[in-house]
């Protein structure tokens, strides 16, 4: 039976109520566990495994939990556990492919306290924040706002503002971001690292915006997606090297395979425009049109340039889609 993880956050780094203006334990008591398991066969299990674990957050009284989206893609089961330390099930409602969120239906009579939704553009860097985890103060963290700034994923992903903050969360898939009024900012997607002074690094925790979730609300609750065209998506994961776009992966059964694109690869244009980072080529490539057009791509390899045409696809007819259990 899932239950909440034994570990704490260290207590320097716990947040503490008498520093904040709102009821923090109120607060973190919208914040639940989360745990899926994904058949082996699904088509994210190669990259993201098939038993997942994080959090996510109540954000309505019916049971709706607001989740980061890779925790519950292709999941046939999952498990919120609460608070109040009660277990139930769920079924995942939707994912969103350009943002990330995710969201859960929870299969069970949730007496427990939404979080508001708060506004993300109202946040200023080197605000005080808390970056909660499912289980209360001992599994938060007391945290400042980093940076706000665009964000590239190798995966296909774009944010035009991505929030940072430090220090990072040990388990922060789905954390909830909560600012100055106890209101949900955001959702914890990921932890980097960037170059601290002598040589050293700071651990950050990437969160996507609220802002970005209110918009789509309504098309997840009742179509388990957005409701426009899907952007094009090639299947290909790519790097920044010396301002150039280097392919290093692809996805086995994906277009950019299919149509011989190869690792070590250098995409110096889509559609006649050339780029020099990611967040321009993946710009680029939904520029083209909707899932399905061809993308036409500029691409050096061994001391040659040509040109190759990929025929995109929509990345949602590669997953098994969410079924109760």
């Amino acid at each position: 039976m899932p239950r909440l993880p034994d570990w704490t956050v260290p207590a320097g780094t716990q947040p503490k109520p008498e520093d904040y203006d709102y009821d923090l334990d109120r607060a973190l008591g919208a914040v639940v566990g989360i745990r899926s398991i994904v058949p082996a066969d699904a088509f994210s299990a190669e990259t993201l495994g098939t038993e997942r674990a994080g959090n996510g957050v109540l954000v309505r009284e019916d049971g709706v939990v607001l989740t980061i989206g890779y925790l519950i893609t292709e999941a046939e089961q999952i498990w919120l556990t609460f608070s109040d330390g009660r277990v139930a099930p769920g079924h995942a409602l939707g994912y969103d492919q350009e943002t990330g969120f995710g969201l859960v239906q929870a299969l069970a009579r949730v007496e427990l306290e939404p979080i508001p939704i708060g506004q993300s553009g109202a946040l200023q860097v080197g605000e005080r924040v808390v970056v909660g985890g499912a289980g209360g103060r001992t599994h938060s963290v007391a945290a400042r706002v980093a940076a706000r700034q665009e964000f590239a994923g190798y995966w296909e992903y774009v944010l035009d503002e991505a929030i940072f903050t430090a220090p990072a969360h040990p388990n922060w898939g789905g954390t909830a971001l909560i600012g100055a009024r106890g209101e949900l900012q955001g959702i914890g997607s990921l932890q980097l690292e960037q170059p601290r002074g002598q040589g050293g690094t700071e651990h950050l925790n990437m969160v996507v915006p609220i802002d970005l979730f209110k918009p789509i609300f309504d098309d997840l609750l009742t179509l388990g997606r957005r409701n426009q065209p899907p952007r094009p998506w090639l299947g290909l994961y790519a790097t920044e090297v010396n301002d150039r776009v280097v392919v290093v992966g692809m996805s086995s059964r994906g277009p950019a395979r299919l149509a011989d694109l190869r690792t070590g690869d250098v995409v110096l244009a889509v559609g006649g425009a050339e780029v020099s980072d990611l967040a321009g080529l993946f710009r680029r490539i939904w520029a083209q049109g909707a899932a399905g057009v061809d993308v036409p791509l500029t691409v050096y390899r061994d001391g040659k340039t040509f040109e190759l045409r990929v025929p995109s696809a929509d990345r949602r007819r590669f997953l098994k889609a969410p079924r109760l259990h």
